[in-house]
């Protein structure tokens, strides 16, 4: 079950993972529903989303209960009903946030790591749970961990399937930040409310500069030059306007999205 709720007056969308009972994990069904979504609350216009999980943990990956692996078409399922959810979130025209809690596994993994920015619990668990199903890491874990801790520690996680913390794993440079878990939400709430009041134009151009980076490998100069062309199409907006303003007057900024 997926929930959606958005405070008009902060401006935040917070989306719920709410199956506790089975941890989070997603089927088909499932998929389509946070598909919609994220559907619906792009149309709301929110200035920042959060993705959460219900109960014990975040989400334990793919809901494989009663699956018959003789009959599964893994590819499928992966390539037309995970990806184009983990390529929407990665597109959602604001700020996104992952309050990651527990369990965050295969699937969940890469709902997270859509996300721009992933604020984890110290006792959150991530890895490669895969060896004893004779299956391998997917939904983009492959590239993170292997970015991020390098190709040794990679095929360790992947063969041994041990789990890491969260505070390791933030440590290892994997994700945003560890906090006490019953700090952790509150904190991302914090955060994803102060983005809701900020440039978020200005963000969404940063985003895909970073996106470009990592999608692309683009090199310092032409990311310089990229830098450049984004700058001066943010200098005919309000919200650039405003911040220049804002600064000469000696006053907090008031910015608009716009």
């Amino acid at each position: 079950m997926i929930e959606l709720h958005i405070d008009a007056e902060t401006g935040v969308a917070e989306l719920i993972l709410n199956n506790p009972k089975a941890m989070n994990s997603l089927g088909e069904a499932d998929l389509a529903g946070l598909s919609d979504a994220l559907d619906e609350a792009a149309k709301a216009h929110p200035r920042a989303l959060i993705l959460r999980g219900e109960g014990k943990g975040f989400c334990a990956g793919r809901n494989i209960k009663g699956l018959n692996p003789r009959e599964d078409d893994a590819t499928d399922f992966l390539a037309n009903k995970v990806t184009p959810v983990l390529r929407k979130i990665d597109d959602f025209p604001a700020p996104t946030f992952a309050a990651v809690h527990g369990p965050c596994l295969g699937v969940g993994l890469g709902v997270a790591l859509a996300c721009d920015v992933v604020y984890v619990a110290e006792d959150a668990k991530f890895g490669s749970p895969f060896a004893n199903l004779g299956a391998t890491l997917d939904s983009g874990g492959h590239s993170l961990f292997v970015e991020r801790l390098g190709t040794h520690r990679a095929m360790d996680l992947i063969i041994t399937g041990d789990l890491i913390s969260g505070a390791e794993a933030v440590r290892a440079g994997l994700f945003s930040r560890a906090l006490p878990a019953e700090e952790l939400l509150d904190f991302a709430r914090g955060v994803a409310k102060r983005a809701a009041q900020g440039a978020t134009l200005a963000f969404m151009a940063s985003r895909k500069l970073v996106q470009d980076i990592r999608d692309n490998g683009t090199g310092l100069w032409a990311s310089v030059d990229a830098e450049n062309i984004a700058q001066g199409q943010l200098c005919n907006n309000e919200d650039y306007y405003e911040g220049f303003d804002a600064f000469n007057e000696k006053r907090k900024p008031q910015f608009k999205g716009a």
